[in-house]
């Protein structure tokens, strides 16, 4: 019997918008009919296990085929099917939920696997379809249907001859959507979007045994981490995220409490600020994709790793791909920050000797972890580690000798611990040079990310730690004594080098080179910062100190006026070498008195 109907839906306009807003991505129409009937057949299933349906011996599939003559793209799986009761009330009636109303029925049996409101991700095929038909017969005894309608909020549904279980959905292709009857794209699209789908999925399907699905079935993360090899791990990470760069190491995720949550998370290498911004991590619910780097899963600075995380629990809203606002979803993200200081700890604890093969690589994401979330710097704060000058890893309780971490009362008043850094040891070479034959300790700090890192360590541990660069003044162990001020040598200096921000001041230090440039610190960092958002506060002001330890310091005196000029001023060059990059006049004025001495050498 034919019959013709209207849709059922709240207004009017919502159709267009069903059509043409509830997905941000069009080409996602794909993904939500394959998961459709991924649902179906997970449902026959929960039913065959019941003893409510039969088995017919044929694999549970999806079969998608292209037909670029008839403008068609086809979708068949072998679920349950449909009555024409349930297809008016499942399709037609948008407001109704298949899987909702499947679950609340059989909510004792369980409903692992059910993700979709198929009503609404029925739909998304029009944003592809001038028109939409549905073939489909139930498991049980009832006459099979066909459906159609153009999206505009009228169907037509009669009986039809197919045979076999399951619904078959046939979209006919828009003018301006061709390329979705690319056989090529539509494998792409389910590479994307089905990879893991629990059932196979295959493309123009031949049936002459030949034919090879193109999804997994069984990913790794939802296997036993025991049952896992590491070559596993890396062939996994290459056919998911077509790197071919092994990852330094990895996190495999395996709850069951309190929530569902699998998945693997690679830490790739990474070593400057550009790669910061290729990690991925896709989130999948019931091994159905649904979307890369959801902030609201996964902690921003997890997003710098590669990974997969699928979790059944995760509130989703119709269009698959946009997270309910749940406290939840906020547990989650927190469990999988904990796994990943876990493994952190773990590995520090077990195998310090790889852990320390991999700082280098893995230094910049947990730096950045540690600022973006307290709790993950709280977690892991005594496995961060720094080389030190004579190239050992050390954290910053081995540096300063006790726990900087101890908030004891009797230790609030002490003053704090400073730990000297090295952030260029070329740069910075005279300066390493002296801390090592004063014995002092130094950790090598050279990264992008360690200006900030640095000042938030000191933020989350106040009053107990203050870090200097190497370069910014003398500790006591460099010096054979107070230095004495001299107001003559002071002017000599001051006149030869014409710089009115440059502080002059006198140390008598254990070695023997001339002079030396240091900044404040505090101020460094903050015209550090300005730079880094492109601001300018000017020239940073110096202070050079002059070393009464140096004969050459001592004899300047007694030379002319002249020579006092030339000597100072080479001086200066001398102590900015060890300090900065020499900029384009103090370079020029640094290479004319190199030529003056020679000229005056070889006469």
């Amino acid at each position: 019997m034919k019959k013709e109907g209207k849709i059922k839906i709240s207004s009017e306009n919502m159709m267009p918008i069903i059509k043409k807003w509830l997905y941000s991505d069009k080409d996602i129409f794909l993904r939500e009919i394959v998961a459709n009937g991924v649902d179906a057949i997970t449902k026959f299933k929960k039913l065959v296990d019941m003893g409510e349906a039969k088995e017919d011996g044929k694999e549970y599939c999806v079969k998608i085929s292209v037909d670029k003559k008839a403008k068609t793209l086809t979708v068949e799986d072998n679920g349950l099917g449909m009555t024409e009761e349930e297809v008016e009330k499942y399709i037609t009636q948008i407001a109704f939920s298949g899987a909702s109303d499947f679950l609340a029925k059989y909510e004792k049996a369980g409903g692992d696997g059910i993700i979709g409101h198929f009503g609404l991700g029925f739909y998304s095929a029009y944003m592809v379809s001038d028109n939409v038909e549905i073939f489909t017969k139930s498991y049980k005894k009832a006459a099979a249907v066909h459906w159609v309608s153009d999206g505009n909020a009228t169907y037509k549904i009669e009986d039809c001859d197919k045979k076999e279980r399951g619904t078959t959905i046939v979209m006919h292709i828009s003018a301006g959507e061709k390329e979705f009857l690319e056989e090529d794209n539509i494998k792409n699209l389910i590479r994307k979007y089905c990879m893991f789908m629990p059932y196979n999925v295959y493309v123009s399907f031949k049936g002459d045994g030949k034919d090879q699905p193109l999804n997994n079935t069984m990913p790794l993360y939802a296997k036993n981490p025991k049952d896992c090899t590491d070559e596993d791990y890396k062939k996994f990470y290459r056919d998911t995220f077509m790197d071919y760069n092994e990852p330094i190491f990895w996190v495999h995720l395996n709850m069951d409490y309190p929530f569902n949550l699998k998945g693997i998370l690679y830490f790739p290498k990474v070593r400057n600020k550009v790669e910061l911004d290729k990690g991925k991590v896709k989130l999948f619910c019931n091994q159905v994709f649904i979307a890369d780097n959801i902030k609201e899963v996964i902690p921003e600075f997890l997003m710098l790793l590669n990974g997969v995380i699928d979790c059944p629990d995760i509130p989703l809203n119709v269009s698959r791909s946009f997270l309910q606002n749940d406290s939840q979803v906020q547990k989650i993200s927190k469990h999988i920050t904990k796994k990943v200081a876990d493994k952190l700890i773990s590995l520090f604890k077990t195998d310090r000797p790889k852990y320390e093969k991999c700082w280098d690589d893995t230094a910049n994401f947990i730096k950045f972890g540690c600022i973006k979330d307290e709790e993950f710097f709280d977690k892991i704060k005594d496995i961060i580690i720094y080389k030190d000058l004579e190239g050992k890893f050390v954290n910053f309780n081995e540096v300063v000798g006790e726990d900087v971490s101890d908030n004891k009362k009797d230790k609030k008043e002490a003053e704090p611990k400073t730990v000297y850094y090295v952030s260029d040891a070329l740069q910075q070479a005279q300066y390493v040079k002296m801390f090592k034959d004063a014995g002092l300790k130094a950790i090598l700090s050279d990264t992008f990310i360690d200006p900030h890192f640095l000042s938030y360590v000191e933020y989350k541990t106040p009053g107990k730690l203050k870090f200097m660069r190497i370069d910014a003044e003398f500790d006591g162990a460099l010096k054979t004594g107070e230095g004495t001020e001299d107001s003559a040598l002071a002017e000599i200096f001051k006149t030869a080098i014409g710089n009115d921000k440059l502080t002059i001041k006198f140390e008598n230090l254990k070695s023997t080179v001339p002079a030396f440039i240091i900044t404040d610190e505090y101020m460094r960092r903050y015209s550090e910062m300005g730079q880094m958002y492109g601001m300018s506060d000017g020239a940073l002001a110096q202070t050079m100190v002059i070393n009464l330890s140096s004969p050459i310091v001592t004899n300047i005196k007694g030379l002319d006026s002249e020579r006092q000029h030339f000597v100072a001023n080479y001086i200066y060059s001398l102590a900015l070498l060890s300090f900065k990059k020499l900029d384009e006049t103090e370079l020029d004025k640094f290479v004319n008195a190199n030529i003056y001495l020679l000229d005056n050498y070889m006469k």
